[in-house]
């Protein structure tokens, strides 16, 4: 039985988290909490995913659609029992089961791995850990020889079983022989009248199936999230999480509680990032990088020895070794930045590429532009590259220098070693090593008098 069935239950509302947003589609680390639980899932070999929707299912499902999942609704909640038992026409024959939650997101592929293992050695594998505080949490029950016996919500419990530690997650393998078996049997004879899945355990027992427990690496794994405070509180472990495995890696960090990673961040090492930085989506970093106060770095790729400096935005750009980025620069979708080049402050770039060497120091727009190497572009050049209808392109070659103040009115060619003087407006293409100038001309008035104040 190679074969894998995980099951994910997403039904519920989240009443307590006071949102209009069903609680799966709440976000922790800039990924959704169901999210979570499918990209790890979805590293298991030969995995099918059942995904058990109810409250605003057509919204949490329209969100996932992309994400290669069953999704099967359960139209009224009657318990977790009942949601799995939504799941049985889809689970194959001679397959493990594994049952996740859509609202415990950090469940790790190891864990889930060795709950599969379990099952692969004839057992059942449930997943629990110690609490310091276990309230809320059903309690496992053991027999004198420490094995498992069964679980108890707490609303069931009694005052000794409350005084339990040790508490059920909730998640669970088996293989789908044993699913389907038992999951029938499951009966609703208890102070709410809802089909509890825990009840497996004891009828697990009474088939003469041992039950392993499983600890997760971390408590982390197996936090679940009920309300806004403690998906901030997670949020937060989370990413304290992520940032010890940048520096880890051989990276420092210079507050790591304040180090946010929304994505996928891909790192070489001996690079330095310092406070309030957050990384989104897919980033991917060379080495011997710096990176300075508030950046906000987004499906970007940074090669070695790039320096950034603070309060500057990179959002899907290439920028190559050597160069220097801000402060307080905006690279727009599309930008690449040349080797050596120079991008800084209250410049913003959008579909441009800059050449090796160049320099855009300060107070510039460059827009749908082509930069050759070296070329310097002074303070308050601009590029007008929409015309209220169509984009149209800049082309500066290698060596130009463009005098501060300068309108360039694409589409435009300004070509090698050619100069353009401060304050021109201009319209028509500079030849090779030619001086374009497009003021308008001045007059200097004689005996000009201001007028009175009244």
């Amino acid at each position: 039985m190679n074969k894998v069935d995980v099951v994910v239950l997403a039904a519920g509302k989240g009443t307590r988290m006071n949102s209009s947003l069903p609680k799966v589609l709440h976000k922790l680390a800039g990924r959704t909490l169901l999210q979570h639980v499918i990209s790890t899932v979805n590293c298991v070999s030969d995995c099918r995913i059942i995904v058990i929707t109810g409250h605003q299912a057509e919204a949490v499902e329209k969100f996932h659609a992309q994400r290669n999942c069953i999704f099967v609704r359960q139209s009224e909640q009657l318990g977790t029992a009942h949601a799995v038992a939504m799941s049985l026409p889809y689970i194959r024959d001679l397959s493990n089961v594994v049952i996740l939650y859509g609202d415990v997101p950090l469940v790790s592929l190891s864990t889930i791995e060795k709950m599969i293992e379990a099952v692969k050695e004839g057992q059942m594998g449930l997943l629990t850990a110690e609490k310091h505080n276990p309230s809320g949490y059903g309690r496992i029950v053991s027999n004198e020889e420490g094995s498992i016996e069964s679980i108890v919500e707490q609303s069931d419990a009694t005052p000794n079983q409350l005084k339990i530690t040790e508490v059920n997650t909730g998640v669970m393998a088996m293989n789908s022989s044993q699913l389907k078996n038992w999951v029938p049997q499951i009966r609703n004879s208890n102070k709410k009248n809802e089909y509890y899945l825990t009840d497996i355990i004891e009828i697990a027992r009474l088939n003469g199936c041992f039950i392993k427990r499983i600890q997760p690496n971390s408590n982390i794994e197996v936090e679940g999230v009920n309300n806004r405070e403690q998906l901030s509180r997670l949020e937060r472990s989370y990413q304290k999480y992520l940032a010890n495995e940048f520096m880890l890696a051989g990276n420092s960090i210079a507050d790591p509680d304040r180090f946010d990673q929304r994505g996928k961040l891909k790192t070489g090492f001996d690079n330095y990032i310092d406070v309030n930085c957050i990384f989104e989506g897919e980033v991917q970093l060379g080495n011997n990088i710096s990176i300075g106060p508030n950046c906000h770095i987004i499906n970007s790729i940074i090669d070695d020895c790039v320096e950034i400096k603070a309060n500057s935005i990179v959002d899907s750009s290439r920028i190559k070794s050597g160069a220097i980025v801000g402060p307080f620069a905006r690279l727009r979708p599309g930008t690449l930045i040349g080797e050596g080049s120079s991008v800084g402050n209250f410049v913003e770039i959008k579909k441009t590429t800059v050449g090796h060497g160049s320099k855009v120091n300060h107070l510039t727009y460059l827009g749908d532009a082509k930069i050759g190497p070296r070329a310097n572009i002074g303070a308050g050049a601009i590029t007008c590259n929409y015309d209220g209808s169509k984009k149209h392109e800049t082309t500066i070659g290698e060596n130009v220098f463009v005098g501060s103040n300068t309108t360039l009115v694409a589409p435009i060619a300004l070509s090698d070693n050619s100069f353009v003087a401060a304050g021109s407006t201009v319209t028509t293409s500079v030849a090779q090593g030619q001086l374009a100038v497009g003021r308008a001309q001045q007059r200097n008035v004689t005996g000009w008098k201001p007028p009175k104040n009244s």
